[in-house]
């Protein structure tokens, strides 16, 4: 078992050598063996902190408020929700280069932010699986890779949690929801996801995304799951947009 873990170390310090790790923020070198971001760019970062949205977890402007505003007027299908980081330009550019330009290794950084800042709330939920959002079949094709799994692959195998990728389906091409208004949001992603029964019956859920926005998307697929007789559905995401 030891001399395992001396090969993977010996491995993990070629492979540095020969794919230097990139900061997931700016994109330079991290700077050394074991860096998930580099010394410049770290004191830039800005977890979310309070006072965010007790819903969904939106940054709110004012102590006094307790919901953002699209929580305060929708009834949502989650139970409730956390983000690490607030969307903003910095990380937007982040994530872009993530999903279109092939960063898989800024994964270790995004699941180690996230373990940081909110493993303590992701265990009190006390979750059966984690379930990353999947991706059309097309555009899981066309990517390579679905970000979200990747984040929680390494949640999962940090805290000894499952990691459902053949519980919820993306059955519906939909459009990017960006391009959208709120009511195209929800014609676009009705019945675009489909659940397992067998295996989401009775189960504590945290859905896992890279961005939250209206949160439409996590609408969507918590529906489905609560449909299928999950018990309870949460989320975490990467990044999260302003709440108001």
């Amino acid at each position: 078992m030891a001399q395992n873990r001396s090969d993977t170390r010996v491995f993990a310090r070629l492979l540095n050598l020969i794919y230097p790790r990139r900061c997931p923020i700016c994109d330079g070198l991290t700077g050394g063996e074991g860096r998930l971001v580099c010394d410049k760019c770290r004191p830039k970062l800005h977890p979310i902190e309070e006072p965010f949205c007790k819903k969904c977890g939106k940054v709110l402007e004012r102590w006094e408020s307790e919901y953002c505003s699209d929580c305060s007027r929708k009834k949502h299908s989650f139970e409730r929700g956390r983000a690490c980081f607030e969307y903003d330009r910095r990380m937007r550019a982040s994530i872009s280069r993530f999903k279109y330009h092939n960063r898989r290794e800024y994964a270790d950084f995004y699941s180690e932010e996230i373990l940081r800042t909110l493993g303590r709330e992701l265990r009190s939920w006390k979750p059966d699986l984690l379930v990353p959002i999947p991706l059309h079949r097309s555009r899981m094709r066309k990517r390579g890779f679905n970000q979200a799994e990747l984040v929680a692959d390494r949640i999962g195998e940090r805290l000894g949690i499952p990691v459902g990728t053949d519980i919820l389906l993306r059955v519906k091409k939909t459009k990017p929801q960006k391009e959208l208004d709120d009511a195209g949001r929800h014609g676009n992603l009705k019945n675009a996801f489909q659940a397992c029964e067998k295996k989401t019956e009775g189960k504590r859920i945290v859905l896992v995304d890279d961005i939250y926005t209206t949160g439409s998307t996590i609408d969507a697929a918590a529906a489905e799951l609560k449909r299928r007789g999950a018990e309870k559905v949460y989320f975490l995401s990467i990044c999260i947009g302003r709440g108001f």
